[in-house]
């Protein structure tokens, strides 16, 4: 018997979600998402672990589905818990909007975010939430983190329901052995359950729900699924051509993550997409972007 490996297996899968895809009943074209799967089920041939889920804001049909139940590593997305956190305590008196948090050598970290290069030694909580909401910024991520305690965002995304999506740790610039390996882990179904319900103001509650779709509209990281949109990646807060998007992105070596709300003039839709993958040449990073970019083509002519 000849033996299947997992990249065939994985792209099989792709296949056959191909095949059986609900067909949207109305005005809607091209909603079968066939060049999405295409794209993905090439990417798993070529060794790429791939997870994708795509649905139907208003009806939640999923319109998309491969592999959503594996947890995969999501880099900065988990973030996005901690900024649930943050919404949910500016409620209380001694931690408002305004209350001041200073940035500790302890703190520092490089990569993504402005902070770093800033002078200012402190910063309000909702501009610091505001921070890791446009550009993920990891200092402010950091800071953020040593204010609320990770516990307590592990103990809110476990009220709240998520079972397989998780901020594992700070954000560091190296991860030695007793370190979490992943900054965040997710699984698709479950990360597009998260943002259909913050688009309902569900999440702890509407309020809460709001603050954190605000920050995170300012993201301007629109590199992955988002680059199909069309949309200024700087300034995109209103509808423009009547697309509106409110996402959220995790890149690290061998990892590319999204999850959004995109809505258009016809139809509304959350996505998650998570690609894992030898990230050894540029050739192999790009192609998980070209990937990434043809589910975002799927999903705009969904809604346009």
């Amino acid at each position: 018997m000849t033996e299947v490996t997992p990249a065939q297996e994985s792209s099989r899968r792709a296949r056959h979600s191909t095949e059986h895809a609900g067909r949207h009943k109305g005005p809607v074209a091209s909603e079968n998402f066939a060049r999405g799967f295409e794209a993905l089920g090439e990417l798993a041939m070529n060794g790429v672990q791939v997870s994708a889920r795509a649905t139907d804001l208003t009806t939640g049909r999923v319109l998309l589905s491969v592999d959503d139940h594996v947890v995969m590593p999501t880099a900065s997305i988990g973030k996005v818990l901690l900024l649930i956190e943050v919404a949910a305590r500016l409620r209380d008196a001694d931690f408002g909007a305004y209350t001041i948090l200073d940035r500790t050598a302890a703190d520092a970290v490089g990569d993504s975010g402005v902070w770093q290069h800033m002078q200012a030694p402190s910063l309000p909580v909702a501009d610091l939430a505001a921070l890791v909401g446009s550009s993920s910024d990891n200092l402010a991520t950091n800071v953020l983190i040593r204010a609320v305690g990770l516990e307590a965002v592990r103990s809110r995304a476990e009220a709240i329901g998520l079972t397989q999506t998780a901020l594992l740790d700070l954000v560091r610039d190296k991860r030695g052995p007793d370190d979490a390996p992943q900054l965040s882990v997710g699984s698709a179904k479950e990360l597009t359950w998260l943002f259909t319900s913050l688009a309902r103001g569900e999440i702890v509650d509407a309020d809460a729900s709001e603050r954190v779709l605000a920050w995170l509209s300012l993201n301007t990281d629109l590199s992955m699924v988002a680059s199909a949109f069309g949309l200024d990646p700087l300034a995109h807060r209103e509808s423009d051509h009547g697309i509106l998007l409110v996402n959220k992105t995790g890149s690290d070596s061998g990892v590319r993550s999204e999850v959004g709300v995109l809505r258009g003039p016809r139809a509304g839709v959350v996505y998650a997409v998570s690609m894992s993958f030898a990230d050894t040449t540029l050739a192999s990073r790009l192609a998980v972007l070209d990937g990434m970019r043809a589910i975002g083509l799927d999903l705009l002519e969904y809604v346009h």
